[in-house]
């Protein structure tokens, strides 16, 4: 079963620090987590007594990283709000949570499942073990058990692939929704991981495809 302790110290999250407007203490942001949109997180209180007691800004940073408590908080605040909710620890492979929980963090955690749903689904195809699945972003029974006989596949990397392209589409998308989105696209690509891996020898891709 899937750790989350190591999902979280592999995702982006992990290099994160702290962001602040010392004109608008809503505008902070403490390792993905905006005081605007959490205000009632246990951790800010931590921050705001450290920020006072330090000397300067120097000090103040460094003692954001050393606080053990603090790193608690952190801990806690992601397990609950995304890990647990698509029951991280039940997930059978690493990757796979870990890729959940990464695009969790960006997305929200029924968007997540719904791209790992939509991967389960398009990769069906010819398979025996498992079917078509409801894409309802829920992480329940009938997702686990398809998840499960997809991983006897030992295909981990097609699926990951798979919803890597749906999270970059979903990016795509809001751009087009919402031009004033564009100044955030290359960040937001730039989480996308999607490896090549040599082609394993099968049916040959169609060529009659034609993009007008």
């Amino acid at each position: 079963m899937a750790d989350f302790d190591k999902a979280f110290e592999t995702s982006l999250l992990a290099g994160s620090g702290f962001i602040g407007d010392p004109d608008n203490d809503e505008e902070e942001v403490y390792r993905g987590i905006s005081r605007r949109f959490h205000p009632s997180w246990g951790g800010w209180q931590i921050i705001d007594a450290l920020r006072l007691s330090a000397s300067n800004h120097n000090e103040f940073y460094k003692t954001l990283k050393q606080n053990q408590k603090l790193k608690e908080r952190v801990r806690v605040f992601f397990k609950q709000m995304y890990w647990d909710r698509f029951w991280g620890d039940r997930v059978p492979d690493q990757r796979i949570a870990e890729e959940l929980f990464e695009t969790s963090t960006e997305m929200g955690v029924h968007r997540a499942v719904g791209c790992l749903q939509e991967g389960l689904n398009i990769l069906c195809a010819g398979q025996e073990n498992y079917r078509h699945i409801i894409e309802d972003g829920l992480f329940g029974p009938k997702t686990r058990n398809a998840l499960e006989a997809y991983l006897k596949i030992k295909d981990v990397p097609y699926l990951l692939k798979v919803m890597n392209i749906i999270q970059g589409m979903e990016y795509i998308e809001e751009i087009r929704r919402n031009p004033n989105q564009e100044k955030y696209a290359r960040d937001w690509f730039k989480r996308i991981r999607i490896s090549k891996e040599s082609a394993e020898k099968g049916l040959a891709p169609p060529t009659n495809l034609r993009i007008d």
